[in-house]
Order: structure tokens, then sequence, then C-alpha cells
């Protein structure tokens, strides 16, 4: 989520009248859609973010062309009701949506039509990624759900042995998913760093995208790299190539709590990660910008836990 202001807040403050029936049920639907929460009969929040803005001023249109009134507010609050409140409303609807695909990965295709685990696996993680892209605050139960799919996926049901150094990849082309943020900006630079320091790097819309032969994919459904259990790929990573530098180790885990957001670590850390992540997304569009400023971030990161274990 990228402000667009300094508010929190954004409040859509409707009336509609009487008739046409219709309308009430298309702007409940629209709502909906748009996963606002009520604060009363006529007012719909959600947090401040350009697209929302968008969202909601389309929505306003609608609603005066039908013959009824809105407003749009942007606004902290105040009294009433508390920010952590309203977080926790949004927290509780994305939380349903996540245990719905926990029950669905662990009880297989019960009547849904997909006999085969990789069928299974690749409509989850649809439905995993809509369920991500409403989730404006990491609800509780993200990082189960990630778990659960990723466990369907045929990476994570193979046994990897530990790469040696000879046979780790070199001068390949790396494909991840465009608009990168924690996750593959610390997989990318550790890659660069202690993998395959001439890596080639590919960003994407996963929609439909087909890798040629070579390419080797992180943090992808279904790619080479990736969340395994509850490893993030940056852990992933650590694992699979054998690297036990404990500075690495121990950024591993403040790139896992900020990802994951399940404070499996409680790294002091991930807090200013997760704040300057934040700032780096909301200013910079580019991912080959985002990667080259995150990347200044992760070597003095990696500089610092190395200085600290040493000591």
């Amino acid at each position: 989520m990228s402000p667009a202001s300094g508010a929190r807040w954004l409040l859509l403050i409707h009336h509609l009248p009487g008739k046409p029936d219709y309308l009430r049920v298309k702007v409940r639907r629209r709502l909906a859609r748009l996963r606002a929460v009520p604060l009363k009969n006529s007012v719909y929040v959600l947090p401040d973010s350009e697209s929302a803005r968008e969202d909601f001023q389309w929505l306003l249109r609608e609603i005066e062309a039908d013959g009824g009134e809105a407003a749009l507010c942007a606004s902290d609050l105040v009294d009433g009701v508390t920010d952590q409140e309203l977080r926790a409303l949004f927290d509780r609807e994305r939380d349903v949506e996540y245990a719905a695909i926990v029950q669905a990965a662990s009880t297989g295709p019960a009547g849904d039509g997909l006999d085969s685990t990789p069928a299974r696996h690749a409509a989850l993680e649809r439905r995993l990624r809509d369920a991500e892209a409403i989730d404006f605050f990491g609800a509780p139960k993200r990082s189960d759900a990630i778990a659960a799919v990723a466990a369907l996926a045929p990476s994570a049901r193979t046994t990897h042995a530990p790469i040696i150094a000879g046979e780790r990849p070199v001068n390949r082309v790396w494909v991840t998913r465009r608009g990168i943020k924690v996750d593959r900006i610390g997989s990318a630079w550790l890659i660069r760093k202690a993998i395959d320091p001439e890596a080639r790097l590919k960003f994407v819309d996963p929609a439909g995208y087909v890798p040629e032969p070579g390419e080797l994919r992180f943090d992808m459904f279904d790619g080479e790299y990736t969340h395994e259990g509850r490893r993030c790929t940056f852990e992933t990573l650590l694992a699979r190539f054998d690297l036990a530098d404990p500075a690495l180790a121990a950024l591993g885990e403040i790139v896992h709590d900020v990802d994951c957001k399940d404070a499996l670590y409680e790294r002091a850390e991930a807090a200013g990660l997760a704040a300057f992540i934040q700032g780096l997304v909301a200013t910079t569009p580019g991912d080959l910008v985002r990667l080259e400023r995150g990347s200044m971030m992760f070597d003095a990161l990696y500089a610092s836990l190395g200085e600290g274990a040493r000591a």
C-alpha cells in the first residue's frame, strides 16, 4: 500500500435515493469487490493509496450519475474508533480467505474438479495471489496460507541435496516477478553476492509467463527457488546453496520477518527494513533502480551484522 498523502484513511460517504432499486445492490457489490469496510451504514473505508482513491472516485461518479450523493475524504481517525480496530476489521476479512485456502490445500480436491495436485496448486496459487493483493496490512494467517500452498508445489515435495560451489549456476538468467519488494530484492542481492556474481536479472509479469530454456526462477510460483514450507525465498536460497555465513543467516531471519509478517524470529531490525522497503516501493517504480537502491541497504545490513557476529 502506497499512501497518497499524509492521511491514513479514505472515507467514502454516500446517500442513495430510494429508486432505482438496483442502485443499492450495485453499490454494495462494488464496495465488496473493493474490499472496503463499513465504518457506518453510509461510510466505507479503505487505506489511503492512489489506487484506492481512483476506485472510490469512479464509484462516487457512478453514484452521482444515478441520482445519489457522495463525498470522498482523506482523514485520520481521532475518536470513536482506533486505527488498530479498523486495521483488525481488514485483517479479519483476509484471514477468513486465508483459512479457507489452508483448508483447501490440506483436504484435497473435494468436488472442485481438480484431479491432480499440480492443478490444485495452480488454482490455489491464483486464489492466494488474489487474497494477497487486497491484504493491506499483512493479516496473521497470510504466512499459513503461503506455507500451505507452497507445500503443494513440486519443488516443495522434492528433497534437494546441498549444491557445492562447483555446481553453482554461472552467468545464468534469473527471473522473478516485476514490482520487486523485500524478498525479491534481498534474493536478487544474495544471488549476485554469494551464488552467481554474473547473474542477469529479468523481471516479468507472471501471468502467462513461460520460462525460456536455462532460466532460473526465484520467488515465483513453481519457480526453482521460492517459498518452501515456512522459508521465504531468501532462506530457501541459503539452504539450497549451503550458505553458512552467520551474517547471511541473520539477514535471512530479518527478511523472513518482514516478508512473512509472522515475527518468527522477532528480529529488531525488521521494522527498519520494512519501513525502508515501503518508502522505496512508494518512490521508485522501476525494478532495476529499486534493486540498485535496495542492494545498498542490504550491503549495509550485511556489513553491520558481520560486525555484530565478530563482536
